[in-house]
């Protein structure tokens, strides 16, 4: 049974850390001047500014920060400053122990995406594709925080994941099936695989995104999934947008979705607004869904927090 970390509420303490690449500091500061402007308590790891070529400190630095928050009994919500690259180096630092023993609400996406469902495989812990630091801007849509705060601040099920307005659900093969939500940005999510944080899709439904990748390179990520057998593995398959991805050869992102994905026969829905598009919806990964291509429904049937 998953894990549902204890509820955001205002006042609270979030820990800012930077787990994979680094993100510059006048970003950083905007952030945390949102954060606290909507009356929230900030902690900042010790290497939150760090920089060290396209990482953000060592990968023993990073875990380091990590481990710290989820350590530290002040802290309620982590949230990375960025993705980037670097996550899964960090994996082999963490202990997964501590981590079960204090549950937090962690929330990401794009290289977060390999911590977020290892969290879910050796901790059982609810955590969510959202936002990040640098999301917490004056130009963030409204529909992205609605989102975020939905998820993280509410003990509440079900809850129908809604596109914005006139941004609209795709479902491309029909299916009404039912069991926890895995996955994330799609060149992360084949990074883990043959290492010993493998994404494990087993009767789960498989969410992918994508950003600012030719579609050939596209289709090689999405093949190689399928030859390892995840797709035959997963019951069903959600599919964000591929943002500033761009068509190769003739081929579009949809063209790749259609000759690819839908002859799988698995229940298929596209263009949910997610992670790296403009609009995000927040994706609670290891939580139990419906997927319901009948109808063009996603649904949350568990609370993803809880009020302890």
């Amino acid at each position: 049974m998953s894990v549902h970390p204890p509820i955001l509420r205002r006042g609270d303490t979030i820990g800012i850390v930077t787990l994979g690449s680094p993100l510059n500091s006048m970003t950083i500061n905007t952030g945390i001047s949102v954060l606290r402007s909507m009356g929230f308590q900030v902690v900042l790891g010790n290497y939150v500014y760090s920089v060290d070529g396209f990482l953000g400190g060592t990968d023993e630095q990073r875990a380091y920060d990590l481990m710290n928050m989820f350590a530290n009994q002040r802290v309620r919500m982590i949230l990375p400053t960025r993705g980037g690259v670097g996550v899964l180096g960090i994996l082999p630092y963490l202990d997964y122990e501590v981590i079960s023993a204090n549950p937090k609400i962690l929330t990401g996406y794009s290289d977060i995406s390999v911590l977020m469902n290892a969290l879910y495989q050796f901790c059982d812990l609810i955590t969510f594709s959202s936002l990040m630091l640098f999301d917490f801007n004056p130009s963030t849509p409204a529909y992205n925080f609605d989102q975020f705060f939905e998820a993280t601040s509410k003990v509440s099920a079900p809850r129908i994941i809604q596109n914005p307005p006139n941004v609209l659900l795709t479902s491309k093969v029909l299916g009404n099936v039912t069991g926890p939500i895995v996955g994330g940005n799609l060149s992360s999510i084949v990074d883990t695989l043959g290492t010993s944080y493998e994404i494990d899709t087993k009767g789960k439904v498989l969410f992918l995104e994508e950003t600012h990748e030719p579609i050939n390179k596209v289709y090689r990520m999405i093949n190689h999934l399928k030859i390892a057998g995840k797709f035959n593995d997963c019951i069903g398959i959600v599919m964000g947008e591929c943002t500033e991805c761009q068509t190769a050869y003739g081929k579009s992102y949809n063209d790749l979705i259609d000759e690819v994905l839908a002859p799988i026969g698995k229940a298929l829905m596209t263009n949910l607004a997610s992670a790296h598009g403009t609009y995000k919806a927040a994706i609670p990964i290891g939580a139990l869904v419906n997927l319901n291509t009948y109808n063009n429904t996603l649904t949350v049937l568990e609370p993803t927090v809880s009020l302890s």
